[in-house]
């Protein structure tokens, strides 16, 4: 969902100074080794970049270790998450998702757009289908409102109301309110390295920093090359797997890579999961004051 986190957070929750160009992507592919080709930049201009499938070739940045006396240092759990953090994190974003939820006897197609500035603020609006057009989500801060078209309310959701599904998802309002800043919430551990789509990764385990965070301890499973979590699994206190989460496909754009499809699992329910396809994104857009206010869940 921020990683709906923040990726979360990417559907229904999608990230001013500087422009930073639009993201184009198409053409899904099931494969991690999948990625974007950039066009040439133009100047003055917003960049559009479309998926091509094609493997993942040369190197992509590598964290920088310091030396001292020709001795280079280790790289540390929360230097990786704060790489994973600049990835994933910008001043603000605005993007298009589509969301294919694979439950038990049936499969739903949603789509969404949604408005992100900060950590704090997003706005989503759902596009389709028909019966689920016009909802939309506020959250600021750490509060959240619904509202239906259907009944013409508006909800506060809080409490153990957070734990509900989001339109029959794997993720919960939870997922849509948590920090997408991984190192904001979370202490990481380096406990080994695996290989994961032909990819080295780091294996981290985070354990929360604070009391009232979702998942007490996640394991995630970092691209050493592009630093994206291409697997993460979430627990709660007691040590029990709440759901896990998987990336199939990444783009670039300039220094950032990105995820474009995703899976959410939520290992309590029955189904396949739920897949997250990013659309479209822009990164670093101006978006209007009143986009983020209660007046907005209504127009």
């Amino acid at each position: 969902m921020k990683w709906c986190t923040f990726f979360i957070i990417l559907f229904t929750c999608s990230f001013l100074y500087g422009a930073e160009p639009i993201i184009r992507v198409s053409k899904p592919t099931t494969s991690v080794a999948k990625t974007t080709k950039r066009a040439a930049e133009p100047k003055g201009e917003a960049e559009l970049i479309t998926s091509a499938a094609e493997p993942i070739t040369g190197a992509a940045e590598t964290i920088k270790v310091a030396e001292t006396k020709g001795t280079a240092e280790p790289i540390t759990g929360l230097a990786i998450l704060n790489k994973v953090d600049e990835n994933y994190v910008a001043e603000n974003r605005k993007s298009i998702s589509t969301m294919i939820i694979k439950g038990r006897r049936d499969k739903r197609t949603l789509q969404a757009q949604s408005w992100v500035q900060g950590v704090e603020k997003s706005f989503t609006e759902y596009l389709s289908p028909a019966r689920d057009r016009g909802t939309k989500m506020l959250k600021l801060e750490e509060e959240l409102w619904i509202y239906s078209p259907s009944t013409d309310r508006i909800i506060k959701i809080a409490g153990h109301m957070l734990r509900r599904s989001v339109m029959g998802s794997d993720l919960s309002y939870e997922d849509y309110m948590e920090d997408p800043k991984l190192s904001n919430m979370y202490s990481a551990t380096i406990i080994g390295e695996e290989t994961i789509h032909e990819h080295i990764c780091y294996v981290l385990e985070l354990t929360a920093k604070k009391e009232k965070i979702a998942y007490h301890r996640r394991k995630i499973w970092v691209d050493k090359e592009r630093f994206l979590p291409l697997r993460e699994e979430r627990y709660a206190k007691s040590g029990k797997l709440l759901k896990t989460f998987t990336i199939n496909e990444v783009f670039q754009l300039k220094n950032r890579w990105y995820p474009k499809r995703m899976i959410f699992k939520d290992v309590l329910k029955k189904g396949e999961g739920t897949e997250l396809i990013i659309d479209s994104i822009e990164f670093n857009v101006k978006i209007p004051d009143y986009i983020f206010s209660k007046s907005s869940l209504r127009k």
